[in-house]
Formats: structure tokens, C-alpha cells, sequence
């Protein structure tokens, strides 16, 4: 299978196996938009507007390659993770916030705690705050690390 052949501004074909460190002039039509964003870019980084081009296309090269491991429609499946756990979440929160005040209410209604309703609801509240939160650290955790793998395995 023969290797098609970059084709610089010059006309003079490239080699596919030209040294990588070898600068070829290239010749595109951008909106100037983009031309002013690479002026800026060049000028912040105090190098030419050519060379500033070439950093620019190897980092939006490097970019795209980045997202090379990621499957298509990534976004939409976590979006609808996000909208399945809403749910859950409108679905056990009223019984779960009720319980806690029941529980209360029968357990200061018994008379042998020496605390008021309130107090014991304010510690049941905060109680599962301090769960809630260690609940949602390990599964961000577990989420970063398949994220983490699932890169990883992409990029292999």
C-alpha cells in the first residue's frame, strides 16, 4: 500500500517518513478570527506569527489526538447517568427526609431520650450529611478512576 504524500505550499511533496523536526510551509485560508487568535498567541508568546501558527496546529493537533480514547456520545450517556440519578434522588429523598422525622418524633415520644425532637433531627440531619458526602467522594472517585481507565484503554 503505497503512503499518500503531504503536500505543502511549495508543491513539493513530503515524505510520510520526513523527520518530524523538519518545518514544511503550509498554506490555508482561515476566518480572521482565528488569524487574530494566532497573532495574539504569537505575540504573547514573543515569537514569530509563523512559528506561533505552527505551536497553535500542534497543540490543537495534540488536542484532538487527546480525545482520540473517548467514546462518541460520551457526553449524552453522562448526561442521562446525571438525569437517572435525579430521579432516584426525587424518589428517595421525601421518604428518606420523612423517616428521619418520624424516627425522631417516636423516638422522643418513648421519653427515655433526654433530648428534644428537634435536637435529635438536627443530629439526624447532620449525621446523614456526613453520609451523603462520603457517599458522593467515593463515587466521584470511582468515576475518575473508570475515566482515567477507560483513556488509557483508548489510547492502546
Amino acid at each position: 500500500m503505497r503512503h499518500k504524500e503531504a503536500m505543502p505550499a511549495s508543491g513539493n511533496p513530503v515524505a510520510p517518513d520526513s523527520s518530524p523536526r523538519r518545518l514544511v510551509p503550509v498554506s490555508a485560508k482561515i476566518e480572521v478570527a482565528l488569524s487574530r487568535e494566532i497573532d495574539e498567541y504569537a505575540k504573547a508568546q514573543g515569537i514569530t506569527r509563523s512559528r506561533g501558527a505552527g505551536q497553535y496546529l500542534t497543540i490543537a493537533g495534540e488536542t484532538l489526538r487527546g480525545r482520540e480514547g473517548v467514546a462518541a456520545g460520551k457526553a449524552e450517556e453522562i448526561l442521562e447517568a446525571l438525569e437517572g440519578v435525579r430521579t432516584i434522588i426525587e424518589l428517595l429523598g421525601p421518604p428518606s427526609f420523612g423517616l428521619m422525622r418520624l424516627l425522631a418524633h417516636w423516638a422522643t415520644q418513648s421519653g427515655g431520650l433526654k433530648v428534644s425532637e428537634d435536637e435529635l433531627l438536627a443530629e439526624l440531619r447532620c449525621v446523614a450529611a456526613d453520609e451523603w458526602e462520603q457517599t458522593l467522594s467515593e463515587a466521584e472517585r470511582e468515576l475518575h478512576e473508570a475515566m482515567r481507565k477507560a483513556r488509557t484503554e483508548g489510547r492502546q
